[in-house]
């Protein structure tokens, strides 16, 4: 089978997540890198060893002199309507990284663009492909622990990226929560229709704008779904997929973003609290859905061939950004926001 050929823009640190996957040396040939700095495009084609990728800042010229398949964008968020509307203008498909946008306009012109031209244009959400959510959504499938009423989600880490992060505004809500209400979406099967919430910058923080949030978000099916977090909270940390606790009708399971579960259902119908037994989730998983970037890249790859929409396609996932772009205007008005597309 012919290989698909890709241009990757963007050529900053996630760029190697998506060069150094098995999907990509194995299926894909890189036939160009485009980054503002045309020294780091070159450094990233000795890097990786891409002896047939033509380098350079221009985009629209690259596309024009590699006529690639598909259009790998690892931009920053300002730069992924632009990026987006390049490529589909050249009738490439289109995988780029989260969020969607830096704004919900840009974000609708993006798919309005998409649809126009026939093309596919999907947002990386690496967070889906892993073991354990995947045996975390089968075994909610599975109805053993009742409908969802519930779900919560605590993101705590201190990191210190240094670039473009330290002064972004709403860093937190834009550049990260968009993988956990994702993440939400996913694990709840509903989309979110209302939004509580407030950011702020504590006093010792690194960052300039917003790097600790909470959310309340209500849900389709009236499931409630909060959400906190900091990038300035140092210690004790949790994963980067979060801890979650997800409540049902018939009782509890806490994950903390790995492959282990807790997972406890009533038991009798006696007592003040009722007895309890521990359930647990077997992690089964195919192989093909377990390795984040790798994955999410081959399921694309294989959409495209096919001609189906991959998972992550953008008419779907603006619905993440959606909540994202929701909560950043709920903590700017201090009021309870309506979730539109």
């Amino acid at each position: 089978m012919r290989k698909t050929t890709a241009v990757l823009v963007g050529c900053g640190g996630i760029s190697n997540a998506w060069l150094n996957s098995e999907t990509v040396k194995k299926k894909v040939d890189v036939v160009g890198l485009v980054d503002l700095n045309p020294a780091a495009a070159e450094a990233k084609k000795e890097k990786h060893g891409l002896i047939k990728a033509v380098t350079g800042s221009d985009l629209d010229a690259i596309l024009r002199q590699a006529k690639p398949d598909v259009v790998f964008d690892c931009t920053v968020p300002e730069a992924h309507c632009p990026t987006t509307l390049t490529a589909l203008k050249h009738g490439c498909h289109v995988f780029g990284e989260k969020p969607m946008s830096d704004t919900m306009p840009n974000a609708r012109r993006m798919a309005a663009a998409a649809q126009k031209a026939g093309k596919t244009y999907a947002v990386m959400q690496n967070r889906r492909y892993l073991k354990g959510i995947r045996a975390l959504r089968r075994f909610l499938d599975s109805g053993a622990l009742g409908k969802l009423v519930a779900v919560h989600s605590d993101f705590f880490i201190g990191a210190h990226f240094g670039g473009f992060r330290d002064v972004m505004e709403h860093v937190l809500l834009l550049d990260m929560a968009i993988h956990s209400f994702d993440q939400a979406r996913f694990i709840i099967g509903a989309d979110a229709e209302r939004v509580y919430s407030h950011e702020w910058t504590p006093r010792h923080s690194w960052y300039k704008h917003g790097p600790s949030a909470a959310a309340i978000f209500e849900m389709t099916d009236g499931v409630v779904y909060t959400y906190q977090g900091s990038w300035c909270a140092e210690g004790c940390p949790t994963t980067w997929e979060c801890s979650w606790r997800l409540i049902g009708e018939r009782g509890t399971i806490l994950w903390q973003g790995g492959d282990d579960f807790r997972c406890e259902l009533v038991d009798g119908d006696k007592g003040f609290t009722r007895p309890i037994k521990q359930k647990t989730i077997p992690i089964i998983c195919p192989k093909a859905l377990a390795g984040g970037h790798n994955s999410a890249i081959a399921c694309f790859l294989d959409a495209i061939r096919k001609g189906t929409a991959p998972e992550t396609v953008c008419t779907d996932n603006i619905k993440s950004l959606a909540m994202v772009h929701s909560a950043v205007k709920s903590a700017e008005t201090g009021k309870r926001v309506t979730i539109t597309l």
